[in-house]
């Protein structure tokens, strides 16, 4: 049973491409994973613009997201090849690789306009002809068949690494979205529950683009020497998402670039550094109030560990721990996993999964009508 898998996940603030090098064994609640090796290889500018071009703009048309699907996928093949090298494997020494892609529309729930559906790209053909093995792909819209909504799916490997029958833990997932998966002590499958919280990096990426011409707020400089406006805060929380109940995912489409550009326009009397505090502490205050409302019933935690990019903004950790007393909050750091390689990991475990024919949604947290088998199995027979 024992596999070599790449894992490769692109978030939704589309900085690039996590790449982890995974050993897998087991199946089910015997898996045991450890990552060998992680890399991260940005995007080119050039190439995250017209990714956010497709999120964003209403002249990207199909032509051009056909090209686009092709283009990452030759991008994400690379990365597969960087990740190899740098670790001293070859590619020939994979047995498998699990893509998430790049997500470049997830619309959770029916509008008038759209129904609710989901789209990743990022050519699992290409990846496979490149790095000649086979891929899985495409994790999200089997489970959004069955009536889910394709997220949050990291919540199995939450479970399948990390449940414990004495402690009650919670993860906490800091991408462009916040999304938090709690395990009861002893827990089954059925009693994890997990949802996007709302926005983690999303709104203070955009801020810190917009008013330093910088990706994000590296190591939270910005949001350090400001101060937290209470009345934007106030409105920023009366955001409907916050109060609706999971299963609930979101997204670029409520928390991208045109919710940053109404807060800073609706608040022009505040400096950036003051609106880029709120709007971390905003991050932080959903997170909160989404653990008092959503798992507190289901009982309290002992730990809090935290992943993704977010986990290295100090003054979000900060807070974190400030609101959470009783709580130990730690990011994720072990010599088998790490707090960047975490979603990467998780998508190679899901591709294994793939082909044990073993379910990987959680359908208690992403609102499935069953347990299924995710992704899309892309074969290579070449020569």
């Amino acid at each position: 049973m024992k596999k070599i898998v790449a894992g490769l996940m692109s978030g939704t603030s589309a900085d690039g491409i996590d790449a982890a090098l995974t050993c897998i064994t087991g199946s089910g609640d015997q898996i045991k994973l450890e990552v060998l090796d992680f890399v991260t290889i940005p995007y080119s500018l050039t190439l995250k613009n017209k990714i956010f071009q497709a999120m964003e703009s209403d002249q990207f048309n199909a032509a051009h997201i056909s090209s686009l699907n092709f283009e990452l996928g030759k991008v994400f093949a690379e990365a597969v090849q960087q990740l190899c090298k740098h670790a001293g494997y070859a590619c020939n020494d994979l047995d498998l690789i699990g893509s998430h892609g790049q997500t470049i529309a997830h619309i959770p729930y029916d509008t008038i306009k759209l129904q609710r559906s989901t789209l990743q790209i990022g050519e699992p053909a290409v990846i496979a002809y490149e790095t000649r093995t086979p891929v899985v792909s495409n994790f999200r819209v089997m489970d959004m068949a069955a009536g889910g909504q394709g997220a949050p799916l990291i919540a199995y490997f939450d479970y399948v690494l990390y449940r414990n029958i004495d402690h009650s833990i919670a993860l906490l997932n800091l991408g462009g979205i916040a999304n938090l998966t709690m395990i009861p002590a002893g827990a089954a499958l059925q009693d994890v529950v997990a949802f996007d919280t709302g926005p983690a990096n999303m709104i203070i990426d955009a801020l810190t683009q917009k008013f330093y011409g910088k990706p994000y707020d590296r190591n939270g400089q910005f949001a350090a020497i400001g101060t937290i406006d209470k009345t934007l805060l106030k409105s920023l929380m009366s955001d409907p998402y916050l109060k609706m109940s999971p299963p609930k995912s979101t997204g670029r489409e409520h928390y991208g670039r045109d919710f940053a550009e109404k807060i800073a326009n609706r608040r022009s009397d505040l400096s950036p550094d003051d609106l880029i505090a709120t709007v971390t502490y905003f991050t932080v205050k959903t997170i909160i109030e989404s653990y008092e409302a959503f798992i507190l019933p289901h009982g309290r935690i002992d730990k809090l560990l935290v992943s993704g990019g977010g986990s290295h903004n100090p003054m979000i950790m900060k807070w974190l721990n400030g609101l959470l007393p009783g709580v130990s909050v730690k990011v994720i750091n072990n010599k088998f996993l790490n707090a960047d390689a975490k979603e990467a990991a998780a998508f190679a475990l899901l591709a294994y999964e793939n082909v044990n024919g073993c379910p990987a949604n959680v359908p208690n947290a992403t609102g499935a009508k069953e347990g299924l088998v995710l992704g899309n199995y892309t074969p290579f027979f070449g020569n």
